[in-house]
Parts: structure tokens; C-alpha cells; sequence
């Protein structure tokens, strides 16, 4: 039997082994470590280091936020429909992990060009990246429900995929900086983009499985209806929307960082890692913990808890004067991070479980590509509030370290004030989420 072949015969017919949980979760990695990487220093690197105006990098940033949006629920719309030897998830998948690992790299690898060619060249290469990143995760994540089908398998399940997922943020935007501070953009590029590249052959070979019972779709429903009866979903909205302001809110964060630490820490370019890497180290044990919660109580309740926790220590940002106090802030931080990471797939499987109950079909594709549609706009806004505030406080990257004292005081609003603010908004919409029991149909334990 040839590799090919046993990718396209096996199928999932009860609960999934620890292994094939474990090589599923590992695809988090990557995932992570691309998309944090990305967030955190695609405006850095343009603005501060390529000396590209930061409104003209605003102007690319919209236009990749708006095509990522239009192409989730496309996607996911197609992936729900498409019947193959292989699966309706596995082709999407295998065909997109080449072509996406290698746009990655090239974002940070560009010619020497001036100032409007590197516009240009960012907005071709972060299309073919937004393509491949859309097909492969949205597809990725629409089996997480299939392959584990309760609050508490879900709880157990997503463990081993958020802890990787965290490792590859701290790689992607903790160690980031050391290994372009040492080596060099095209270097971090090359390594990340290979470890990248052997991951996801692992995670896919291993853990990328569907079941075989093929659940039923909404073959006769047209697109229009499709979308109608989903943004109906009384339980959706409110979970899209409080998802959409917690994302805001992280990418917010990630992106400030490098210049909270330069511009207000007045520390060195890679102590970064040092802020960076206190949250998510916080956030790994957390999200245990988070896990053991949410099987006590229920997913609404569980996200509640995650956003007050994560809102008011964010707030705490505006007061450190050193890195190491920064630090400390950023533990607390994590633990909200880690409550973030591990609840809302699991409350976004429940929507999923919950729509199926009432209508008899599996829509895994469309709900995880409106939700992919919507808050994808956390890139648009990230990219408008940090232009916004960095033109408001007069900085000029051609000044180096020596920037007017209004910097300060604007970067620190635009860490901890600004997410607070996105954060709040998150805890009213996931208060107005209708499913308070820890199963669709079945109550709390």
C-alpha cells in the first residue's frame, strides 16, 4: 500500500488515539508560528526596517485583511460540498501545505526594490499566502468537531493542539527576534519556513483523518441560503462577534509589542522575547487548567471567566518601566491567553453541534469560514489602530531611538488601553450567548 493510498483509505470510527490526537494538535504549530509571526512583524519589518510609510502598509494590510475574509467562507462553502476518495477535508489540505509554507517565506525575502515595489510586492505575495493559509486551516480546523465530538473530548483534545499552538507563537514571535536580529529577515524566513514545511507533513500524514460516516450537507441550499441560516444562528452572532474583539485585541497586542519594548522600555530590539515569552509561558500550564474548567462548567461560562481575566491584566501594561516588570504583567496576561486559546474552538464546536441537532446536517466548512470571514477583520483593525496611533504620536522611523516623548504615552495606550476597550466589548457579546449547558441538548455537569 502506497502512501498516497493509505491517506485516502483511512477513516475514523470511534474516539481518536492519543497518537493521532497528538500528531492532529501538532498542526497548530506551524499554524501559529506563520500567523503570530506575521501579526506580530509584517508592520515592523515593512515600516521600521524597509522604511515603507506606515498608512501605505495600513492601505496593503486592509486589502489582505478584506481578501482573507471573502475567501473563508468560499472556501468553507466548497469544502462542506466537495466529495472525494479522499475526504471532503484531506485534498484541500495536502494540495495547500507546499504553496503556503513557501509564500510565507518569501513575505520576508523581498528584491531590492523602491518604495512602491515593495508595496506591490508585499500585495501579490500575501495574496498567494492568504489563498494557501485559508485553505489549509480553514479545512484543519472544520475537522477539530468531527474528530472529537463532546464538550469534554474537545476539552481533552484541544490540549495537546493549543500547547503547540503556543510553542509556535513563542518561536514565531518570541525567538523571532532573535534569529532576524542575529541572522537576518531572509534567514528567519528560510528556518522558519522549513520547520514550517516538516511539521505539517508530520501532522497531516499522522493526525489528518476523517470519519466514515459522511455526514450529510446542504446540497440543495444555495449559498445565499447558506449564509442566511447562518448568521440566523442566535447562538453564532454573538460568538463571532466577541470572537472578532477578542482577535482585535491580541493582534493588537502582538503588534505593539516590538515597539512598546523599543520606544518605551527603551530596551533592545530582542528583548522582546523576554515580554513575549512570559505570556505564553504562562499560558501553557493554563490552558490544563482552562481544560479541567470548561468540563465543570460550561463553555460561556468558561469564556467569560477567560475574557475578564485577560481584559484587566492587559489593562496593567500602561505602568511598567522596565522589561522585567513588563514581564511580570505579561504572566498574568497569559493565563487569560491560554483561557482564549483553548475555549473558543471548543464554544465554536457547540454552534456547530447545536445547528446540526436542529437542521440534520454538518456544516463544519460554511460556520468555521463566516467565523474566519468576520474576524479576519482583527488584521484591518490592528493595522488601522497602529497606524493611526504611530502617525498621531509623530513617529518617524528614520529617527531611530531618538522619538518625540509623545511615543511613550501612545504606544502605551495603543498596548493595554485599546485592547481593554476591544476586550470589554468581547465580554457583552459572549454574556449574550444563548447555550449555557456543557453539550447542545444535554445540561452542565
Amino acid at each position: 500500500m502506497t502512501l498516497v493510498t493509505g491517506i485516502r483509505d483511512r477513516r475514523l470510527d470511534g474516539a481518536p488515539a492519543r497518537a493521532q490526537s497528538i500528531a492532529f494538535g501538532a498542526s497548530g504549530f506551524p499554524i501559529q508560528l506563520m500567523s503570530q509571526t506575521f501579526s506580530a512583524f509584517v508592520v515592523y519589518f515593512y515600516v521600521a526596517h524597509l522604511g515603507v510609510p506606515a498608512a501605505w502598509v495600513a492601505v496593503a494590510m486592509i486589502a489582505h485583511g478584506i481578501l482573507n475574509a471573502v475567501l473563508n467562507p468560499v472556501v468553507g462553502a466548497l469544502s462542506d460540498r466537495m466529495r472525494t476518495p479522499w475526504g471532503r477535508r484531506v485534498p484541500w489540505i495536502g494540495l495547500g501545505i507546499v504553496p503556503l509554507v513557501v509564500a510565507f517565506a518569501l513575505i520576508w525575502m523581498p528584491p531590492a526594490l523602491p518604495v512602491g515595489g515593495l508595496i506591490a510586492w508585499f500585495i501579490v505575495i500575501v495574496a498567494v499566502y492568504d489563498v494557501a493559509f485559508v485553505v489549509v486551516v480553514l479545512n484543519v480546523s472544520a475537522l477539530f468537531p468531527e474528530i472529537f465530538r463532546t464538550t469534554a473530548e474537545r476539552a481533552s483534545g484541544n490540549v495537546p493542539r493549543q500547547i503547540f499552538g503556543i510553542l509556535g507563537m513563542v518561536l514565531g514571535t518570541a525567538i523571532a527576534p532573535t534569529i532576524y536580529g542575529s541572522l537576518g529577515w531572509p534567514a528567519m524566513a528560510l528556518i522558519l519556513g522549513a520547520v514550517c514545511l516538516g511539521v505539517l507533513t508530520w501532522s497531516f500524514v499522522g493526525g489528518m483523518v476523517e470519519r466514515s460516516s459522511s455526514p450529510s450537507v446542504h446540497a440543495e441550499m444555495s449559498w445565499r441560503d447558506q449564509l442566511r441560516y447562518t448568521f440566523a444562528n442566535r447562538a453564532f452572532v454573538p460568538y463571532v462577534l466577541g470572537s472578532l474583539m477578542v482577535q482585535t485585541s491580541v493582534a493588537i497586542i502582538i503588534a505593539a509589542i516590538p515597539f512598546y519594548v523599543r520606544y518605551s522600555l527603551h530596551a533592545a530590539e530582542g528583548e522582546a522575547s523576554i515580554l513575549l515569552g512570559a505570556i505564553f509561558a504562562a499560558a501553557i500550564p493554563s490552558i490544563i487548567g482552562w481544560s479541567a474548567f470548561v468540563r465543570r462548567t460550561s463553555p460561556r461560562t468558561a469564556v467569560l471567566v477567560g475574557v475578564a481575566i485577560f481584559g484587566i491584566a492587559v489593562l496593567c501594561f500602561l505602568w511598567p518601566s522596565s522589561v522585567l516588570g513588563a514581564a511580570l504583567v505579561g504572566l498574568a496576561v497569559g493565563v487569560g491567553v491560554g483561557g482564549l486559546l483553548q475555549l473558543l474552538e471548543i464554544m465554536l464546536g457547540q454552534i456547530i453541534d447545536d445547528d446540526a441537532a436542529r437542521t440534520g446536517h454538518r456544516r463544519e466548512g460554511v460556520y468555521f469560514g463566516v467565523n474566519g470571514f468576520v474576524v479576519r477583520g482583527s488584521v484591518v483593525l490592528q493595522a488601522v489602530v497602529a497606524a493611526w496611533v504611530l502617525t498621531a504620536s509623530g513617529f518617524d522611523a528614520s529617527l531611530g531611538d531618538a522619538q518625540p516623548a509623545s511615543v511613550d504615552g501612545a504606544v502605551r495606550i495603543m498596548l493595554a488601553v485599546v485592547p481593554l476597550g476591544f476586550t470589554a466589548l468581547a465580554w457583552l457579546c459572549f454574556w449574550l450567548y444563548p447555550i449555557r449547558t456543557s453539550d447542545a441538548g444535554r445540561p452542565a455537569a
